[in-house]
């Protein structure tokens, strides 16, 4: 009943902001247009709203998980006009706020002490609301000044609705369009979902924080917040307040005389060192969670805050994705073509030179070229057209790196338009694939593992003593199977010379007795004898055998 009642509200929405007028009537097929012409939706008045705030209204009232959509898609300003991709910049930090009263409410169950006895001071008013949680500006008692990320009440449910709509979805699209099975539906609604979930989890984003924090520690690259542990609990987090520039404002940005160049490289840089170097990579990398240290301005630093999402890859896929890459990048698509087939993205019946033909005529075009020239809308359209001829999988375990890489593309578009991703991107992986399996690359891992061999070494005596036991055992096993098949053979070579003794016998018994009872054959034998001789001989060679 939740889900249809879902279903209604989500029709309903769509018709009190007449979303209907966001689609390009004029490119539909003549069929469709009449209908979208015809369809009672037209009799709703438009209002005074702009299309574009009237797609961000939409989606705030949708709920997270739309919301988060919408920021994704406001990143993308070359598949958008600019006026709907300023609505929906909104989206990443200017959600409609909660009362601080419940903010409060909140932060003491959780901490189990009144506000004023946790903080010095405590700012009522929200420095930012997003579609999970609000931030409140805070003072500890030490002096410090911190910010306190605060979890909207009530949002576990919607979520957990939302969800369970979008799980509907996925059957639906698997039951009425069978070639979907490719695209695992199910499966990526699951690990969304998992994504979800942890982003409720105010400790596991502290913790990711921390990781994140380690794992870049002292970088000119990126600073990340100090997470007060103390004040953490699951639906609240305390952490260290960073001052700096928004990422998407790029004409403060210009103003503080950032090198914006060096910017937009760093942000590619950052990306690939989280994947490759540490594994472990923020994944909600949209413009309201990133902001620029300006302290410096040749040599920029990115702030990254709200951790919640985090991922990270396998070593096979981690080790496939790269070297994927790196054939993209030296245009060898036949290699290309055998990583996928090798990795099990496509099936193996899959030709690779078909499949390397198919992806260079979907990506030639788009190399050597900076990012404001390249059509990443027909680059998109092309992939999907090579995947549904190969039968190529979507893989879950790489949609949140998907998605970040969206994020990244969008982020660099707005910075430094002229940035060339491949040549920026192209010297790191070969650096990364020089370490991992070059000389210095099989030193590491040796010395890596080093302490486990020198730990293993006093087992090796009794280990050595049981393979060879193992050895012994399996020899005689062999011999006696041996032994057994010898004695298989020769007993069937036995029964086929007994059966061909029975066959003998037979026939010489029936022609001795048709002879010697049959009136014509006897005279032709010239002796009435010879048929009970041979009747005889045939009784003789059963007897016998």
């Amino acid at each position: 009943m939740g889900r249809l009642y879902r279903a209604f509200r989500i029709a309903w929405i769509i018709v009190r902001y007449r979303l209907d007028v966001l689609i390009p009537v004029e490119r539909l097929p003549a069929p469709l247009a009449f209908l979208l012409k015809i369809n009672p939706i037209r009799l709703f008045p438009l209002g005074h709203y702009t299309r574009g705030e009237r797609l961000r209204l939409s989606l705030e009232e949708l709920g997270p998980i739309f919301v988060k959509f919408g920021q994704m898609l406001s990143t993308r300003r070359d598949l958008l006009p600019d006026d709907v991709a300023n609505e929906l910049k909104r989206l990443q930090d200017q959600v409609p706020p909660f009362p601080a009263a419940l903010a409060k409410t909140t932060i003491e169950k959780s901490l189990g002490m009144p506000v004023s006895e946790a903080f010095a001071e405590f700012g009522s008013e929200a420095l930012a609301s997003a579609s999970v949680a609000q931030v409140h500006p805070a003072r500890l008692h030490t002096g410090e000044e911190v910010v306190v990320k605060v979890i909207r009440p009530g949002i576990s449910r919607i979520i957990r609705k939302d969800v369970q709509l979008l799980y509907m979805l996925a059957y639906l699209v698997l039951k009425l369009v069978p070639d979907s099975r490719r695209l695992h539906p199910v499966e990526v609604v699951a690990d969304y979902e998992i994504s979800l979930m942890d982003e409720l989890d105010m400790q596991k984003e502290a913790a990711n924080t921390s990781q994140l924090k380690r794992n870049f520690l002292n970088s000119a690259l990126l600073y990340v917040p100090v997470i007060h542990w103390p004040f953490t609990r699951k639906n609240v987090m305390v952490q260290e307040r960073i001052y700096g520039v928004p990422v998407a404002d790029v004409d403060q940005l210009r103003r503080d005389g950032v090198n914006m160049k060096k910017l937009a490289e760093r942000g590619v840089e950052i990306f690939f060192t989280q994947v490759f170097r540490d594994n472990f990579f923020h994944a909600d990398m949209h413009p309201g969670n990133i902001f620029v240290d300006t302290s410096k301005p040749e040599s920029p630093r990115y702030i990254a805050i709200d951790c919640g999402i985090v991922g990270s890859l396998s070593i096979e896929d981690q080790n496939y994705l790269a070297r994927n890459l790196l054939a993209f990048f030296k245009q060898d698509y036949y290699e290309v073509a055998r990583l996928h087939i090798e990795s099990g993205w496509v099936g193996e019946e899959t030709r690779a030179n078909e499949f390397a033909a198919a992806i260079r005529a979907v990506c030639e075009p788009i190399f050597e070229k900076p990012l404001k020239d390249i059509s990443f809308g027909q680059v998109l359209l092309g992939l999907f057209q090579t995947a549904r001829r190969f039968n190529m999988e979507v893989q879950p375990q790489l949609v949140l790196l998907q998605k970040t890489l969206l994020n990244i593309e969008g982020l660099g578009r707005q910075l430094y338009p002229e940035l060339d991703l491949w040549t920026t991107a192209k010297p790191f992986l070969e650096n990364w694939m020089k370490q991992r399996v070059g000389p210095r690359g099989i030193l590491l891992k040796a010395k890596e593992k080093l302490p486990d061999w020198l730990e293993q070494i006093p087992e090796l005596p009794q280990l050595a003593h049981e393979s060879l036991t193992q050895l012994r055992s399996w020899e005689e096993s062999q011999r006696e199977q041996r032994q057994l098949l010898r004695e298989m053979r020769q007993e069937m070579a036995r029964s086929r010379q007994r059966n061909g003794q029975v066959l003998l016998g037979l026939l010489l018994m029936l022609a001795g007795l048709a002879g010697g009872v049959g009136e014509h054959l006897a005279p032709l034998l010239h002796e009435e004898w010879i048929p009970w001789a041979l009747a005889g001989a045939g009784l003789l060679v059963l007897v016998r055998r």
